[in-house]
């Protein structure tokens, strides 16, 4: 699956001279977690969270001392900041329509976020976000669609599915019956772990011939 086809439209922004209780008041207004920070052609450019702002309440008034680290040091900065510019965390991470909701999700995780503005991919121009529970969607994935895609898995790896069965039920796949040759079960199996939505395959085919060659240990 694609961003696109689990993305969210409104893409909620400011621009980097927003003030402080501007940014808190769109937070709430629009009960959002985080805000876009974008230029004057529309191109994300910082993201404003609510931990950023949170700082401004626990790190009031407070300097860099010499030994700080580097996030401490911008965490100082963030609190004693005024506008969305001076605030944001740059550079913005940002997905395409066409990104793989897996890599979205892969980001989100990597760089402990919770949503990514969605940019078009000639332009740079933001056209919407993706929030995590935008992406948790692909886990209540209809089991039709699973199972199409597991035939078309089968049809790549040329696997014979005649005498196989699929069932889907929470998003586990069972996978049962006799196919050709022992040596697809496991490109198979990998195969139908890689589809969105799939959480677990459970394995109980058979085959009708044993192709692999197992070679003996030289002595």
């Amino acid at each position: 699956m694609k961003v696109r086809e689990v993305m969210g439209v409104v893409a909620i922004a400011v621009r980097p001279e927003a003030t402080f209780v501007e940014m808190v008041d769109a937070m709430r207004r629009f009960k959002v977690g985080a805000l876009t920070v974008i230029d004057a052609g529309d191109h994300p450019v910082g993201v404003v969270t609510d931990d950023d702002l949170l700082l401004k309440e626990t790190d009031p008034g407070a300097h860099p001392g010499v030994f700080d680290s580097r996030a401490r040091r911008q965490e100082h900065r963030k609190a004693a900041g005024g506008t969305a510019g001076q605030v944001m965390t740059t550079p913005a991470i940002t997905v395409t329509k066409d990104t793989p909701v897996r890599d979205a999700a892969r980001l989100m995780h990597r760089h402990r976020i919770k949503q990514l503005p969605v940019v078009d991919a000639l332009t740079g121009c933001i056209t919407g976000t993706v929030h995590q529970s935008d992406l948790l969607k692909i886990f209540v994935r209809p089991p039709e669609e699973i199972e199409r895609e597991v035939a078309g898995a089968c049809e790549r790896l040329a696997v014979d599915r005649r005498e196989m069965t699929v069932g889907v039920s929470a998003g586990v796949v069972t996978l049962r019956g006799r196919i050709a040759f022992r040596s697809q079960i496991g490109p198979l199996v990998a195969a139908v772990r890689e589809i969105d939505g799939v959480l677990d395959v459970e394995n109980a085919l058979t085959c009708r011939s044993d192709d692999l060659v197992v070679v003996p240990p030289f002595l």
